[in-house]
């Protein structure tokens, strides 16, 4: 074809990109966009949103390599769904490419652009880019999605480990043979500024955090040399023991290829675990994509009837951090100044909103879309249900963390927990983990009274697992169970 135009969405670099790619094998002309679509921008709650600054920083990156290579980036604020078939008109394309997405919300997108494309005699293409397998690549031997995480792995894995398997994790060339080129936009395209598009600056770099290919590639190359630590080390909130990836693979600053790739030949105990993690993402799009229902409502729909309480007052203190449970309001102290929160202290406090504060899980969903940087759909339902125990391969109902017993495994020393509750700096290690624990006394002395300088606990965590129970009993019809070994872990 003469010419084509590929869409950015979240997939924010040039190279290994499959729509870009595959444009370029088959246009001669090749042009790039991103739109800032409103339908997204104007329903989030804060003019200041880490996440559009990180898009914002990371388009001034793409815009300059697409430059480099003879091309450039036309930057749009609208509605995608109108603004996309209005470029392509007016380039005069012959096909627009875009990668794949999964959320209910963008196939809907998706599907209109694609009819008001069609009314103009315009393609839209749509490969996989996001995932290693999607959609009908793992599926059962009876043909159907998997709905329990392990076989899914083992399936995923020994795809990878056949006959040419490697396939699959094979990067996409920056330049077909023979293809076409990136050409620059018609028209002057300058990148708005933060303010034109009704946002203000973050803490972004406050943070440490850099946007864009080149912020990814720091942080995958620091993470390549911890590799190998990665099962020893992730799950202590307190040591540098995860990647600090999620929001370079949430928007697409580097290729999901090149981390599994790399997991895949690394090999060893800590590369196999991360790239279960990385499974682990597969299965939650394929989810989404397959069961779209999970968005807003139980995996399982028998856990619809599950009557959660109506706590305005216990939310406000989870959100705020004033649960009086160190762990948690650590973790949620975290969220709140950082737009992060380590991979363990989100089941931690998932469980603890949900089964220790009887709230549904769909409540602690939304303040995690609003204040995670690497805010995903897939995942996060995925996360919230586990926790929950109402999803796909989720916890079991009867299996309660115990924020305690959590807080002495996994941050013995309190080093986490002092890091954001400096109010409970001095409080000994003996005492940390359940500080209304400390004697009357030893409060006046370190000048830490519970009730006045941290909360008491706003529940009791024995009494709030037997209403759990209870709660869930009513819906699955059986007697209370047993003591598992794992069930206050």
């Amino acid at each position: 074809m003469d010419a084509a135009l590929v869409w950015f969405r979240r997939d924010l670099r040039d190279y290994d990109h499959a729509a870009l790619y595959q444009a370029l094998s088959q246009a001669r002309r090749v042009y790039c966009a991103f739109v800032f679509d409103r339908d997204i921008l104007d329903f989030l709650p804060q003019p200041r949103d880490r996440r559009v600054e990180f898009i914002h920083g990371s388009l001034v990156q793409l815009a300059a390599a697409l430059e480099a290579r003879g091309g450039g980036l036309l930057v749009l604020h609208g509605r995608a769904g109108e603004e996309i078939p209005a470029l392509a008109r007016e380039l005069g394309v012959q096909a627009v490419f875009a990668n794949r997405d999964y959320e209910p919300a963008a196939k809907a997108r998706d599907a209109r652009v694609a009819a008001c494309l069609e009314e103009a005699g315009i393609a839209f293409v749509c490969p996989k880019d996001q995932v290693i397998f999607d959609r009908d690549e793992v599926l059962t031997q009876g043909g159907r999605p998997y709905t329990v995480f392990t076989p899914y792995k083992n399936a995923w894995l020994k795809k990878l480990a056949a006959p040419g398997g490697e396939f699959w994790l094979r990067p996409y060339p920056e330049q077909p043979a023979g293809g076409g080129r990136l050409v620059p936009p018609l028209r002057a395209s300058a990148l708005p500024e933060l303010a034109a598009l009704g946002f203000a600056p973050t803490n972004l770099a406050e943070l440490g955090i850099r946007p864009g290919m080149a912020g990814a590639r720091a942080a995958w190359a620091d993470f390549q040399d911890r590799l190998g630590r990665y099962k020893a080390l992730r799950d202590f909130p307190a040591a540098k023991g995860v990647s600090y990836l999620s929001v370079h693979l949430r928007f697409g600053t580097l290729s999901i290829r090149e981390l599994a790739a790399a997991a895949w030949r690394q090999g060893g105990e800590g590369a196999e675990t991360w790239l279960a993690e990385l499974v682990w993402r597969d299965f939650y799009f394929m989810l989404l994509d397959h069961f779209p229902h999970v968005e807003g409502a139980s995996f399982k729909p028998e856990f619809d009837a599950l009557v959660w309480d109506d706590w305005p007052e216990g939310l406000a203190a989870w959100q705020q951090g004033r649960t009086g449970y160190p762990l948690v309001d650590a973790a949620m102290a975290q969220l709140n100044q950082s737009g992060y929160m380590h991979n363990r202290l989100r089941m931690v406090v998932a469980s603890f909103l949900t089964k220790d504060l009887g709230i549904s899980w769909q409540a602690g969903e939304r303040y995690f879309a609003e204040q995670l940087n690497d805010f995903d759909l897939a995942a996060n339902n995925g996360g919230w249900q586990w926790a929950a125990s109402t999803g796909c391969d989720a916890q079991p109902w009867f299996r309660i963390f115990n924020p305690v017993t959590q807080s002495e495994k996994f941050d013995p020393q309190g080093k986490f927990i002092r890091r954001y509750l400096p109010q409970l700096a001095a409080v000994p290690d003996k005492y940390i983990h359940a500080p209304w624990t400390l004697p009357p006394l030893l409060q006046r002395e370190l000048g830490v009274q519970i009730g006045r300088d941290y909360p008491a606990p706003i529940v009791d965590h024995a009494k709030a697992r037997a209403r759990t129970l209870a709660r869930f009993e009513a819906i699955k019809g059986k007697g209370k169970p047993d003591a598992g070994p794992g069930e206050e872990g």
